[in-house]
């Protein structure tokens, strides 16, 4: 885990001696807190440096051999690294030298290692992982073993590259067949996903697609079947559980106008339809939702709006939707097809699968965006093939600030990437930005990484190397952006210093 300290300079610890020499002197603790507030203040956010411009660095360039091609979204581990998967490559003896995909993992310097080649035994063409509470990632596959055809699994994986096939879906059964979304791991312990067809409604030919639970152990609940007029055929957009504790998500079919919908699903399999796309403000929703630090909903549409290239869209719990961009298929590029991140500076930032500034490739290699929750969207990176092209996964940003993703297509082999980019933030993430006397509490801010966890410690002596959990103060899967924390009459407790512990 990474820790970060609000006395982080040896130049603050030389002032945090002239501290201690003050409480000597009788100092209270709200009037040490206002003399460390400007220490802190004039160290770090009066030396902050916002002129850098982006810079996009090629992590990894697939080969299409035992490394994998095409990958998908990433996921940064307790461990640091970020874990992904290939939809191709690995054991090329398979599927007429093709390969039936991988898991992999890859340090933030670029080292890539395959923990796992699928064999079709264990399933095949996998989607993204999920890290569970119980430190193994789970996920799932297109295509099932040769013992049930093929429809799909959902398996689990050791750090260590050991697979486990969980569920095999089966056609016609009731349990879906054929997912294409990764899982997420409810406040229950259980995981939720969905499958692309399937399901108990035959409206959609081989049914539209459900939503299903499965437990660590591997058993498996179909939740809700949907028939189309409630949405139909979700792609790789992952649920989202809410603050509310239900589950949103997108289908980029179905709704009352036929071009997706908006739902919200409860963990017992009551579900709502937020919304219908009518096209003028988007259409087939593929990627999933963000919940962003305002309690709304953010997320894209691959075509639609006042171009036809897709929108940014913002919703509210209760269904209200706002267009908050439309794509044009040039500089600001076109088509997203996976959904957004919150940044720790509280804007949003998203990949474009089509546009930008290169003539490479036709219609664009794609872009990186950044997006304000008022809509003002920035281009701040086109591919240009050598670098990658079509970003069709969403971005992670890692505990060191920096946001990593994948592309489909380009590298030296124009086998996919993995990339990292660098986008200067004011305040940095995970740097204390902020601390105030609020009463007899103390509130301290920081500019927080989705998804990690934040846990307050304190200490009465730098020199010791002891640190304590302020008890109840902590942050599980922060959403991003600036994160507050209060410790209840710290103000007017024992005097010292304030770090937080980070976990990815």
């Amino acid at each position: 885990s990474a820790r970060v300290l609000i006395a982080v300079r040896q130049r603050l610890g030389e002032d945090a001696s002239g501290v201690k020499r003050r409480i000597s002197a009788g100092l209270s603790a709200a009037e040490l807190l206002r003399f460390v507030i400007g220490v802190i203040l004039s160290v770090f956010v009066g030396g902050l440096d916002n002129t850098e411009a982006q810079t996009l660095t090629n992590l990894w360039s697939f080969t299409g051999g035992t490394d994998g091609s095409g990958p998908h979204s990433l996921v940064q581990g307790s461990d640091g690294n970020f874990y992904g998967t290939t939809g191709e490559g690995g054991n090329t003896n398979l599927n007429n030298g093709m390969g039936w995909g991988t898991v992999f993992r890859i340090a933030p310097t670029g080292t890539l290692t395959n923990l796992h080649s699928f064999s079709l035994s264990d399933g095949g063409l996998p989607n993204g992982l999920a890290q569970g509470s119980d430190s193994n990632f789970y996920g799932t596959t297109y295509l099932g073993t040769n013992a049930n055809l093929g429809f799909g699994t959902v398996f689990r994986m050791s750090p260590t590259g050991s697979v486990t096939v969980l569920w095999l879906f089966h056609l016609h059964a009731g349990d879906g067949d054929y997912p294409v979304a990764g899982l997420v791991q409810g406040n229950d312990g259980n995981f939720y996903g969905t499958t692309r067809s399937g399901g108990t409604s035959m409206n959609c030919g081989g049914g539209c697609g459900i939503v299903f639970r499965i437990n660590p152990s591997g058993t498996e609940t179909n939740l809700h079947s949907f028939d189309g007029t409630d949405g139909s055929t979700p792609q790789q957009g992952v649920l989202l559980q809410g603050s509310d504790g239900n589950f949103y998500g997108v289908t980029p079919g179905g709704g009352t106008q036929n071009m997706g919908n908006v739902f919200r699903i409860s963990s017992s399999g009551s579900l709502t339809n937020l919304y219908s796309f009518n096209y003028s403000d988007g259409e087939s929703p593929e990627g999933g939702l963000v919940q962003g630090s305002d309690g709304n909903f953010y997320g894209t549409t691959v075509e639609g709006g006042a171009s036809g290239y897709g929108t940014v869209f913002r919703i509210t719990p209760n269904g209200t939707l706002t267009n908050l961009w439309s794509f044009t298929g040039g500089i600001d590029g076109g088509k997203p097809q996976a959904g957004l991140v919150q940044g720790s500076d509280g804007d949003f930032y998203g990949t474009a699968t089509l546009g930008g500034a290169s003539i490479n490739c036709l219609n664009g290699c794609g872009t990186v965006f950044r997006i304000t929750p008022s809509g003002s969207l920035t281009n701040l990176w086109s591919f240009s093939g050598n670098d990658g092209s079509n970003p069709v996964a969403g971005l992670v940003q890692g505990s060191d600030g920096y946001f990593y993703g994948t592309t489909l297509y380009g590298g030296i082999s124009d086998a996919g990437t993995v990339f990292r980019l660098s986008v200067p933030l004011n305040p940095p993430a995970n740097q204390i930005s902020g601390v105030r006397v609020a009463g007899s509490d103390v509130a301290i801010s920081i500019p927080s990484v989705a998804g990690e966890t934040y846990q307050l410690q304190f200490t009465t002596d730098l020199t010791s190397g002891i640190w304590s959990n302020v008890p109840a103060v902590s942050v599980i899967h922060s959403i991003g952006a600036l994160l507050t924390v209060t410790n209840f009459g710290g103000a007017v407790g024992s005097q010292g210093f304030y770090r937080f512990d980070i976990t990815p």
